[in-house]
């Protein structure tokens, strides 16, 4: 679902990326409203869930893959405007230091990924909580309301590719960006995530989400005080074993829909997509999660350890930097 560099035109990006500038906006103040100070350094353990789920390449029906996201999980645990911004932030390491995901499309992803997974997802949760009671009734609702929310963010990536070939095309008709239309992207699209990976989405939050209530019930905003040394311990093995099986993700051959390389492109649609020829590029420090001559599987838990210690590091100085709220007691 991480849409590539140069499949959505300038303006497209351009637009997507001042819709998300408000939401920024709005997500910040809410964040430092809702969200304890000494609960800041959280959301960096946070954003590694989501981080390491995306790591998780699964196989979709066309040879393609998909992944889960967690969006929901964190607004359930901590509220949806704290989602946008850890979701936010992981996009933005994986993009500038992964190449995963576009620059230039950073917006069209948080979009996506950071603002319509996490709002539709916790939507749904609490509506559904309101009629499903209980521990039990909790991971129901959690179960639903994200695969509900993995397939809108998933329809909305589908339209926002499939209104390129629309309105950017050459005299002869040829899609100047992305070329396949609505009536390819949609049903492409939303036929993975409604039969594979919304299952998965479903999978990481319940698990995740049933893990920390069992073993570390202060992650989160329900409780106020903050986790003990040994829930502390119980989420960073969690972030260990994710770590450590994410080369699984490595298992499923071919790309994401709609992120092929432009070669591969060339050779489906049969012409090379003038907007996209030499279009502009990020180097990424360590592009496809590949760290220079290891192998993969390596390579792939070194980005792992590097994404997740960036996060947790940058949640950390975000809580250290913020200004404690003043208090009437």
């Amino acid at each position: 679902m991480h849409i590539p560099e140069n499949y959505l035109s300038p303006s497209t990006c351009a637009i997507t990326t001042a819709a998300m500038l408000p939401v920024w906006g709005c997500a910040i103040k809410r964040v430092r409203e809702d969200v304890p100070q000494e609960k800041l350094p959280l959301l960096g353990v946070a954003a590694a869930f989501c981080f390491l789920s995306m790591m998780f390449n699964i196989p979709l029906p066309g040879g393609t893959t998909g992944h889960a996201v967690c969006g929901t999980l964190v607004a359930i645990l901590f509220g949806p405007w704290a989602a946008v911004i850890v979701v936010s932030v992981a996009l933005a390491v994986q993009a500038f230091f992964f190449g995963d995901g576009g620059i230039l499309a950073f917006g069209a992803n948080c979009l996506n990924m950071a603002f319509i997974l996490p709002m539709v997802g916790y939507s749904l949760y609490t509506l559904l909580k309101r009629h499903l009671k209980g521990e039990r009734g909790e991971l129901v609702s959690a179960a639903i309301a994200s695969y509900l929310a993995l397939n809108a963010a998933a329809l909305a990536a589908a339209l926002e590719f499939g209104i390129q070939p629309a309105l950017f095309h050459d005299a002869a008709g040829n899609a100047l960006y992305c070329p396949y239309p609505l009536s390819v992207s949609v049903p492409a699209m939303l036929l993975g995530h409604l039969t594979v990976a919304g299952f998965a989405e479903a999978g990481f939050t319940v698990g995740i989400l049933a893990f920390l209530r069992s073993t570390a019930p202060s992650f989160g905003l329900t409780e106020k005080n903050e986790p003990s040394g040994k829930t502390s311990v119980a989420i960073f093995s969690l972030l260990a074993v994710l770590i450590a099986a994410c080369p699984l993700g490595l298992l499923a051959t071919g790309d994401a829909w709609g992120e092929w390389g432009l070669e591969d492109l060339s050779v489906q649609v049969g012409y090379t997509p003038a907007g996209m020829d030499g279009g502009w590029e990020w180097s990424a420090l360590l592009p496809d999660y590949a760290v220079g001559s290891l192998p993969a599987w390596l390579g792939y838990v070194l980005s792992a350890v590097i994404g997740v210690s960036l996060l947790v590091i940058i949640f950390r100085v975000a809580g250290a930097l913020a200004k404690p709220r003043p208090s009437f007691d």
